[in-house]
């Protein structure tokens, strides 16, 4: 496949579609030979977004002389609470325009801003990975952490500084243990204990196991244990020669266990055991407490130019924990049951997107 900025320019024009029914093969086969395609341009997203989250997806494509040219995965988030909003890909951290040309990338550019004034949205949010319009409005509240893996451990191991090595060594010998066929209903005993405690709403059990029935053998759940009771659990997705431990976390006692650090290694090394060669660590808020742990880990931060077309909006929105307008309500769901947590985050985190 052509790279999207190669100087090659098409001479037949290409043309703006809407995914249907049957096109779900072509799109997947054109995101897997795409260098700048991520797991979260996969098709199959778009049937969880409505069926799951009851989001309506715009999935567009470009073709051209009846091939596929680009991709743009879009979904609408309506919320009370949140606004509402056209975002390439809710609940994904990158999403975006992937293309073959740059005529491609121009025409789905210009539907998607075409269809967020149609449809009056308060805006247009584009999840990119690298820096595209430079007239668009971006935030830079975010970054990934990304790094290529060796097929040795050993190599792997030492690579962590020494101090988070430490960690991961006081895993190793804490009597703890990690199995890569974790069930879903072991992952969301301690994933939605760890997020209450953040303060964060849980999405709905069936939602990961959604994402499980329909990703298969690319969707892995690592539940480690100590004692045979789960104290760490991370849903990670598969994708190339990628690996991207997505959803992740520890209950309160796991924590001086290390069970977080020895968690990732485990991940690392299945990773490296399916033929992965990168490991994406995923995107956080700078200076945030999860941006400092992937620091320590040795990942150095890429920025993620999320870029906007502001409609109704006047500004660029701010649905961030870090806003001082939801400090209270983070302060008060840490204190929930966590029965009443996962009883009431899944209305609530399905408009966050």
């Amino acid at each position: 496949m052509p790279d999207r900025l190669g100087d090659s320019r098409p001479t037949t024009p290409c043309v703006v579609k809407r995914m249907g029914g049957g096109d779900e093969g072509r799109w997947d086969a054109f995101v897997s030979d795409a260098p700048q395609a991520t797991f979260f341009h996969r098709a199959a997203w778009c049937g969880i977004l409505e069926q799951v989250l009851g989001h309506r997806g715009h999935y567009l494509y470009t073709e051209r002389l009846g091939v596929i040219t680009g991709v743009l995965p879009l979904a609408e988030v309506r919320s009370r609470l949140f606004g509402h909003a056209l975002i390439s890909t809710p609940f994904c951290v990158y999403g975006g325009v992937v293309a073959c040309d740059l005529d491609s990338e121009m025409q789905l550019t210009q539907a998607a801003a075409a269809l967020a004034d149609q449809l009056r949205v308060d805006y247009l949010e584009l999840r990119n990975r690298e820096l595209r319009d430079p007239v668009w409005p971006v935030k830079d509240l975010y970054v990934s952490f990304r790094k290529a893996i060796d097929p040795d451990h050993d190599k792997n191991l030492k690579a962590i500084p020494r101090k988070q090595r430490a960690m991961v060594r006081k895993g190793m010998g804490a009597d703890l243990q990690a199995h890569h066929d974790g069930s879903i209903a072991e992952f969301y005993r301690v994933y939605a204990e760890s997020v209450r405690n953040l303060g964060t709403p849980v999405l709905s059990r069936h939602y990961y196991a959604r994402l499980k029935q329909t990703f298969g053998e690319d969707c892995e759940v690592t539940v480690v244990t100590h004692r045979d009771q789960p104290v760490a659990a991370v849903m990670s997705f598969y994708f190339r020669d990628e690996v991207h431990p997505y959803y992740g976390g520890s209950v309160a006692r796991g924590r001086d266990l290390a069970a977080n650090d020895f968690m990732y290694w485990a991940v690392m090394k299945r990773a490296v055991e399916r033929g992965a060669r990168l490991f994406d660590y995923g995107r956080s808020k700078q200076d945030s407490g999860s941006y400092r742990f992937k620091k320590h880990w040795g990942f150095e931060p890429q920025p993620l130019p999320y870029a906007y077309h502001l409609v109704r909006a006047k500004e660029i929105p701010n649905i961030s924990p870090d806003n001082s307008k939801y400090s209270l309500f983070i302060k008060a769901w840490k204190q929930l049951p966590l029965p009443v947590s996962c009883a009431l985050g899944p209305w609530l985190a399905r408009d966050l997107g």
